[in-house]
């Protein structure tokens, strides 16, 4: 595997009681001090192995349970960034190293945004806003908006903004010791970036809101009952249970991937006449192409 890019850093962690660093306005910035952190982690918080058409993203602190520290969030965005325009990279494994997938938001993290939120610095909650935006939720987007199909091959615990971009995965498998953990509203907090979305078209609204309400951990069974994974495997076999899913993606005429993709997720916003008609306007697309010609004169070749 090779490791993302890496950058200098100062050692030894920050103090949550110093005052944060000024913007380019003038004012304290918690984000901005987080993208720094972020930016200057001399450690590989991510692994990036190319395979071909595909690649296969980790989650590299397991000591935390890969926990979305800075250097973490910073990495796995420009990562994927990288992967999604890489016109090669048809599929992507997002996976965690050790026991977790990953254990969610940063405790640490958080308590310096609450210090800051106390001493009253003037942005106030737009500071955490533009990380959780800017940040969790870019990842989130960089998922759901490419061309590039993003399996989630859970291999332990998944909880907080971790699970939500295991949710928004076109494709989330388990290993059989994956434990989907709701652990927002225990913290006074919601479903973030995008879990919302995901648990109420898997589970229904009052599914959804028993899943918030009770906060108890589901087994990887469970998640596949529910429909939040597809698959369940033993541990030792999900990266190639994940390869069979690459495989089944990358064996698809491009087009067909490219164009199903976001067909299916503007479907499910969609009335049945709204979504009839995006496919009525996408698939006089496909005739165009040599794969379906040539997948049809074939087909009357053998007949």
């Amino acid at each position: 595997m090779t490791a993302s890019d890496r950058r200098p850093t100062t050692p030894g962690a920050p103090d949550r009681h110093a005052a944060p660093r000024r913007s380019s306005a003038g004012r304290p910035s918690v984000y901005r001090d987080l993208l720094d952190e972020g930016a200057a982690a001399d450690r590989a918080a991510v692994h990036v192995e190319r395979r071909g058409d595909r690649a296969l993203v980790t989650l590299a602190e397991p000591d935390r349970l890969n926990v979305l520290t800075a250097a973490l969030v910073t990495q796995l965005k420009r990562a994927l960034a990288d992967l999604a325009a890489d016109p090669e990279i048809r599929a992507v494994v997002l996976t965690g190293d050790g026991r977790g997938f990953s254990a969610g938001g940063d405790l640490r993290m958080m308590d310096r945004a609450v210090d800051s939120l106390e001493r009253r610095e003037p942005e106030g909650a737009a500071d955490m806003w533009r990380w959780i935006r800017n940040e969790f939720g870019a990842i989130a987007r960089l998922i759901a908006r490419g061309d590039t199909m993003f399996v989630a091959a859970l291999n332990g615990p998944a909880a907080g903004v971790g699970l939500a971009w295991a949710l928004t995965c076109d494709i989330a498998i388990a290993a059989e010791e994956a434990v989907i953990v709701p652990a927002f509203g225990k913290l006074g907090l919601l479903p973030e970036v995008g879990t919302s979305w995901a648990l109420t078209r898997a589970l229904g609204y009052q599914g959804a809101f028993a899943f918030y309400v009770a906060g108890e951990h589901l087994d990887a069974r469970g998640a596949l009952a529910r429909g939040l994974v597809q698959e369940v495997v033993p541990g030792g076999e999900l990266l190639a249970a994940a390869d069979r899913w690459c495989d089944r993606a990358c064996a698809l005429p491009p087009h067909a991937l490219q164009m199903t993709k976001p067909l299916l997720r503007g479907a499910a916003d969609a009335t049945w006449d709204g979504a009839l008609a995006l496919e009525e306007f996408a698939e006089p697309v496909c005739f165009t192409t040599e794969a379906f010609a040539g997948a049809v004169r074939g087909r009357l070749a053998r007949s």
